[in-house]
């Protein structure tokens, strides 16, 4: 081959190195573009999504405050804005065992009732006491009762914190979790109590269960109706206003995308804003699907 062929040939391939680069970075820019208009698109279905659940959440707070007399237990409603749809379930936290109020018998039945062997859950029970008031010595410029106030808010602040305590196990946890709330009282609301958590009154039998439900069925709003048949076991329930509310909420959007959240508010009357969120926990858009 003589030189100018040489020449030719490698100016040939440096052509085509060229060309086959420019083609990978075409390549390359067009996947990166359409990752990026996806990331876009996926930023936009969550902002939808969660300004979907801020409404949800606005209108459940106005929901709640509209319906002081009526017993707030599964109340359900569902609305369209324009950007999708919204679910929301409202539920009075003052139907549920307190796990920082409730006494020890209620606990201990609590535990019992999901399935945990009498000598267990009264031990359980007790070692929950016992964490309750526990580090209750103060110094001489304490006021105890302030500060045993202070830390029994510190220590039962979410459900799941009665995992901590000695004794109990992850499955009584998730169990009595839908049952039980930080946010009660030291008796539960008899109007707005689910099943399970009637069913773990101490004293409580099936028949009282039954005729409980069917006369609640009846007749929703007769608290002392209620408390009656429940006889001595009624010392463990009494109706307070609802003030104290959970919320699960629920958007879609009209692509499919799916967002939810469990929010808890309280509705104080008289206070300076319409309510105020406790908690706000964002459930995984998996889980709504």
């Amino acid at each position: 081959m003589t030189g100018g062929d040489s020449r030719r040939g490698m100016v040939l391939v440096i052509v085509l190195w060229t060309i086959a680069l420019c083609s990978a970075l075409a390549m390359a820019a067009s996947v990166n573009f359409r990752s990026f208009v996806g990331i876009v698109a996926v930023d936009q279905d969550r902002v939808r999504g969660d300004a979907l659940l801020t409404a949800g959440l606005e209108v459940a707070a106005r929901l709640a405050m509209d319906w002081p007399d009526k017993p707030l237990l599964d109340r359900e409603t569902t609305f369209d804005l324009s950007t999708g749809r919204v679910g929301v379930q409202i539920n009075d936290e003052g139907g549920r065992v307190d796990l920082g109020k409730a006494p020890a018998d209620f606990l201990a039945h609590l535990l019992l009732s999901i399935g945990a062997p009498r000598s267990q859950a009264e031990s359980v029970a007790q070692s929950i006491i016992r964490w309750r008031s526990r580090d209750e010595a103060q110094s001489e410029n304490e006021d105890p009762a302030k500060a045993h106030d202070e830390r029994a808010n510190e220590l039962f602040s979410d459900v799941d914190q009665i995992a901590e305590v000695p004794g109990m196990t992850p499955e009584w946890v998730a169990a009595i979790r839908p049952l039980t709330t930080v946010f009660g009282a030291e008796t539960v609301n008899p109007l707005t109590a689910p099943a399970g958590v009637i069913a773990c009154v101490p004293g409580v039998d099936r028949d009282q269960l039954q005729a409980f439900l069917a006369t609640r069925r009846s007749s929703p709003n007769d608290a002392a109706r209620l408390a009656a048949i429940l006889g001595p076991s009624q010392r463990f329930v009494a109706a307070k206003p609802q003030q104290v509310v959970s919320i699960k909420l629920t958007a879609m959007l009209a692509d499919g995308y799916g967002a939810a959240a469990h929010a808890v508010i309280v509705v104080l009357p008289h206070d300076q804003q319409p309510y105020r969120l406790l908690v706000w926990t964002p459930i995984h858009s998996a889980a709504v699907l």
